[in-house]
């Protein structure tokens, strides 16, 4: 019988995917390190550039070191999607890789020097400190946890696509077709439980935080407030990205697109 092969086909679909995902998620945790400098992590408070990459990720640190900057008059962040440099001295490392982006002119767009920043060695010699203290996860794991996501989705489309095939055979087919409907709910609820599972587990390494940097993130407001109100503001930045940011035009210089030219 055909439906049965079609069965037999969305099984396997199902059943690739899902393992692939739980490989996937296993991975993960194991590669969350637990070690005397994850210990000593976890107990410090997290610099700014800490908490935007754990939030997220290097596109995430460059905005927080523009802001910064910007706030300070160093450099000169215009509405229509330009940087101007005002201060060339960076105060330290992240700095001084935003203002190496911008270049020798001291003008550059904000979307190709974010982009060319989030790639510099600062935002990785930042990343590859907080995956060793335990408190980030690696690209790679945080790209294969994504990439199991996607294909249950697709999974779980496939299966309903052979459901409902089968359902439709014309000829007779042995069942009623209520019930081979049922017989296929049945990997499509296994595809379905592993995202459900996935949304509740997946979302700790969504920004590249583990655990740990979790935990140490949900105590930076506390820290930021303590602090006063520009790193409070900083921080609500790190954590929650550019919709955050307070003044229009500074938003807007991190927003803009540029508009086709009209004929």
């Amino acid at each position: 019988m055909l439906w049965v092969l079609l069965l037999l086909s969305a099984w396997g679909v199902a059943g690739a995917a899902c393992a692939g995902l739980c490989l996937a998620a296993v991975r993960a945790a194991a590669e969350e390190t637990d070690g005397p400098a994850a210990a000593a992590a976890r107990i410090r408070e997290l610099t700014l550039y800490e908490a935007a990459f754990l939030s997220g990720g290097p596109v995430r640190v460059v905005d927080v070191t523009l802001l910064a900057m910007a706030r300070q008059r160093r450099l000169l962040l215009a509405y229509t999607g330009w940087a101007t440099v005002v201060d060339p001295r960076g105060r330290d490392e992240m700095e001084r890789s935003v203002i190496g982006a911008i270049g020798p002119g001291g003008q550059s767009r904000i979307a190709p020097l974010r982009a060319a920043a989030a790639a510099a060695d600062a935002v990785r010699g930042l990343a590859d400190r907080l995956v060793r203290a335990g408190l980030a996860v690696p690209e790679g794991t945080v790209s294969a946890l994504a990439a199991g996501i996607r294909r249950v989705r697709i999974a779980a489309g496939a299966v309903a696509v052979l459901g409902a095939a089968a359902v439709l055979l014309p000829g007779p087919t042995g069942l009623s077709r209520p019930v081979i409907a049922l017989w296929f709910a049945l990997p499509l609820t296994l595809a379905l439980s592993c995202l459900v599972i996935a949304r509740i587990e997946a979302p700790p390494y969504r920004h590249r935080a583990s655990r740990a940097g979790l935990a140490l993130l949900s105590t930076l407001p506390r820290q930021a407030k303590d602090a006063g109100d520009e790193r409070s503001y900083l921080a609500r930045v790190a954590v929650r990205g550019i919709r955050a940011i307070g003044e229009p035009e500074l938003r807007a210089a991190f927003t803009h697109r540029d508009q086709p030219w009209r004929e």
